[in-house]
């Protein structure tokens, strides 16, 4: 280790050693307390802290962070988290005051800052450090890292931004990554550091190596054991930009800093990328609290770790270069590790104390009760034997149900609520009214738990999409007609115009204006950075709107096909539709997500696996405009509000055409709003997208039959149909079929759910309901293919025949 670090004073060392120590006491005393049952698991940060404490001397605040979990060193020297909330999250303390990251919601070391307020408005991002919500999925936090330094880019390079002076000082702000060793392995990292290199971003991306992936060394992981020479094909050559490559070790301090600082300021000025290979790190306590390193490093290897842990030989070298006295050193010490232990204990308190009022509160009631309970009995003598045995066991169960309660160590509340909701069912047979106030309380209770870890879901502020006032469409006499590739340029121009916030990303959509002439002209008339062609690389340039969108930029991504979403389909399951709710409500990011999917040619051209996005993207708003109208519509909602989104088009409908409404650019189609196409009396189809046609035109036909079908284009699947317009239609018709071109048991599963189950349709039904799908296999290239695997208007008919014959058997012969 080099004698001192350049340009950093005795006092500014001895401080990042004192959060380097006071990060390794969190660990450990963290450690016991999961192993001691207070606390559910822990994963933690020890063995990184020297490399964090320098990586921090060179961040400045508006900076950005996309972690994992082993940075609490890192938000302890940024002073983004205090000790006391550290401790709160290895409790899961779901007070967001005291736990802000998640409100109990994530593991600890899982951190996030607020950037909205509670009524959905941006902070500024210029007055602190910003992280990224982290997630646990290795590697995923590389794809939104793109996006977080592609947003300084942006703020730079685009003069039509430098007013948005809360997210940016042009774009002198970095954004860095950190990740393990192991995790470098994963295809997302190297989407993600090919994406950095050809765009040419402001990040610096951390490799914390260990040697280790829990027990599996890097022999296993990478080509070399060194990540840093595997890429050494990335450095720049001559004129062609690259990612500068920095390679040091984990425990020499002054030489971290060095690097860090030589390196970040070079990051900064030129807006160029550099990855920094950090070596010879340690895990002195393993990879977590579910298992023991000793099971799987030889003792060389501990030994090894134990003299090269980066905080030992940090002190060593303060000591010997006289910095402080040993006896200086080690009373501060001990000060320091004897605060760690009062904050401990007083986040301990913080998060017992109200959980034990609660449960007092109730004992009371179950007291005052039983009271009830024993003067009835006692009242009771002339009253059946039967009725006083009864009585005498509910009174035994108020006292079992006191006991649990007062039993309780570290006091939860799923006890508190597992006690009181088995013992309101208990207590039915009683007399309603000595009852109501617990059962009251209990309900209660139930609801406020549930609040507390099911909330924000969805952006529940003034700024949800579910709040934007819905504008009709107004025609003129005879409004113009245009194509639906034509409707969908014109309003993105329009939107483009607007706000200068808006830019688009995508294959093709830049010099060609999309496969399919959705942006013709766009590219030459506002310019490549809001109209910009992407590589194949769908992850990351999903990764790129949503690290974007967390800085105050208005993404839409473009994914060529809907069939190719299942590339980014991991971020936007794991990152994006989890952002908001892992945050509590801290963080949006309006990512619009743009594909084109349904019907076309062939098994990668034709898919609609609704089915597969609702259920693996709860968060997300899911919009299946039936046409490009509709579509423009619903993005003008969208952009209207912080929620992400995807929108799904019509793809073989771009060269039909449509009337063009007066307010094209303006007008809002509301979420979770479905529209009535057809009114009938006899059946009420359920559909969307490219089915609404089929379906339409499968009820005008079996009207020569004397069927009248209702049609229903649902408009979005999440929200779904938030105010009961099918129901209503049920109640009319008494029968419903659910049709679309997804597998079986897919969308139409989740429709039907919805309607039979949420709305209580059933009650209504005069026949089961019934369920229209493509076959459970891919669907086949060609017309004949197409006619065999995906539902039709003939199929449709006699489907709607099939189920007027179940309830009409006289009036329609069996076919």
């Amino acid at each position: 280790m080099t004698k001192r670090a350049t340009a950093l004073s005795p006092e500014e060392i001895l401080a990042d050693y004192q959060t380097s120590f006071i990060s390794r006491q969190v660990s450990l005393l963290s450690r016991k307390e999961v192993l001691s049952g207070k606390a559910k698991f822990g994963i933690f940060g020890d063995g990184k802290e020297v490399v964090q404490v320098a990586l921090a001397r060179c961040l400045q605040k508006g900076d950005w962070r996309s972690g994992y979990y082993r940075d609490q060193t890192i938000m302890l020297a940024l002073k983004e988290v205090t000790v006391k909330q550290l401790f709160a999250q290895v409790y899961a303390d779901s007070d967001v005051s005291r736990e802000p990251m998640s409100g109990g919601r994530q593991m600890n070391a899982h951190f996030a800052t607020r950037l909205v307020d509670a009524e959905g408005h941006w902070k500024s991002q210029l007055t602190q450090h910003n992280t990224a919500a982290d997630l646990s999925p290795t590697a995923g936090q590389m794809g939104r890292l793109v996006g977080l330094g592609y947003a300084s880019k942006l703020y730079r390079l685009n003069p039509g931004l430098h007013g948005f002076t809360q997210f940016s000082r042009q774009g002198q702000e970095i954004a860095y990554g950190t990740i393990g060793n192991a995790s470098t392995a994963e295809g997302i990292f190297w989407e993600s550091l090919n994406a950095c290199g050809v765009l040419q971003v402001p990040v610096a991306i951390m490799v914390w190596d260990d040697d280790y992936g829990i027990s599996v060394p890097n022999r296993y992981q990478m080509t070399k054991e060194s990540i840093s020479e595997i890429l050494a094909g990335f450095a720049p050559e001559g004129n062609k930009p690259g990612i500068d490559i920095y390679k040091v070790c984990g425990w020499d301090y002054s030489s971290l800093y060095q690097s860090f600082a030589k390196g970040i300021a070079k990051i900064r000025e030129h807006h160029a990328p550099a990855l920094f290979h950090v070596t010879e790190l340690t895990q002195p306590q393993g990879h977590s609290t579910s298992g023991s390193h000793e099971r799987y490093k030889s003792k060389e290897r501990l030994a090894y770790e134990a003299e090269f842990d980066c905080l030992k030989k940090m002190r060593d070298w303060i000591l010997s270069s006289a910095l402080i006295s040993e006896r200086d050193l080690e009373k501060s010490e001990r000060q320091w590790m004897d605060e760690v232990k009062i904050q401990r204990d007083q986040a301990w308190d913080e998060y017992q104390t109200p959980i034990l009022q609660e449960a007092a509160a109730f004992k009371i009631k179950l007291k005052e009760l039983a009271k009830v309970l024993a003067d009835q009995a006692q009242q009771g003598s002339l009253a059946p034997a039967k009725q006083q045995e009864k009585l005498q066991s509910m009174i035994g169960l108020l006292k079992e149900a006191e006991t649990d309660l007062r039993g309780v160590g570290a006091a939860l509340r799923r006890q508190i609520a597992q006690t009181l909701r088995r013992l309101s069912v208990r207590l039915l047979p009683i007399n309603p009214q000595w009852t109501h106030d617990l059962r009251q309380s209990t309900a209660r209770y139930l609801e406020a738990g549930q609040s507390r870890y099911r909330s924000h879901l969805t952006n529940e502020s003034l700024r949800s999409s579910l709040n934007s006032i819905a504008i009709p469409a107004e025609y003129g006499e005879t409004p113009e007609m245009l194509a639906g590739h034509e409707i969908m340029q014109r309003f993105f121009d329009d939107a483009l115009s607007r706000d200068p916030r808006i830019f688009i990303i995508g294959e093709d959509v830049g010099v060609l204006g999309d496969v399919n002439q959705n942006f013709k002209g766009l590219h030459e008339k506002f310019g490549e950075l809001r109209i910009t062609d992407t590589g194949i690389r769908e992850a990351t340039i999903l990764g790129q709107g949503i690290g974007a969108a967390l800085r105050g930029l208005r993404p839409i991504v473009d994914i060529q096909y809907l069939d190719y979403m299942l590339y980014c389909f991991q971020l936007l399951s794991d990152d994006l539709a989890s952002l908001h709710y892992r945050s509590a409500g801290g963080q949006v990011a309006p990512v619009i997500l743009r594909t084109k999917g349904h019907r076309l040619e062939g098994i990668w051209h034709s898919g609609s696996p609704l089915g597969t996005l609702i259920n693996g993207l709860r968060g997300v708003y899911l919009a299946v405009p039936r046409n490009f109208v509709q579509a423009a519509g619903i993005y003008r909602t969208l952009m209207d509000g912080d929620d992400p989104a995807i929108v799904i088009e019509v793809l073989n409908s771009y060269r039909l055409k449509e009337p063009v409404p007066k307010n094209l650019g303006t007008f809002r189609v509301p979420l979770g709003m479905p529209e009535v196409l057809r009114p009938g009396s006899d059946l009420t189809i359920v559909t969307y997208g490219a089915c609404v046609r089929i379906a339409l035109d499968a009820a005008e036909w079996v009207q020569s039959l004397g069927i009248e079908v209702e049609v229903i284009d649902v408009q979005t699947l999440l929200p779904f149909d938030l105010h009961g317009m099918i129901l209503r239609s049920i109640q009319k018709t008494h029968a419903v079929l659910f049709m679309d071109e997804d597998v079986p048991g897919g969308a139409t599963a989740y429709m039907l759910q919805q309607v039979l189950e949420v709305q209580k349709g059933f009650d209504f039904m005069e026949i089961p309901p019934q369920t229209l799908t493509a076959p459970a296999n891919r669907p086949a290239y060609g017309s004949d293919g197409d006619y065999f695997c995906k539902p039709t208007a003939d199929d449709l008919i006699e489907k709607i025949y099939d189920m007027m014959r179940e309830r009409l058997p006289q009036q329609f012969p069996a076919r």
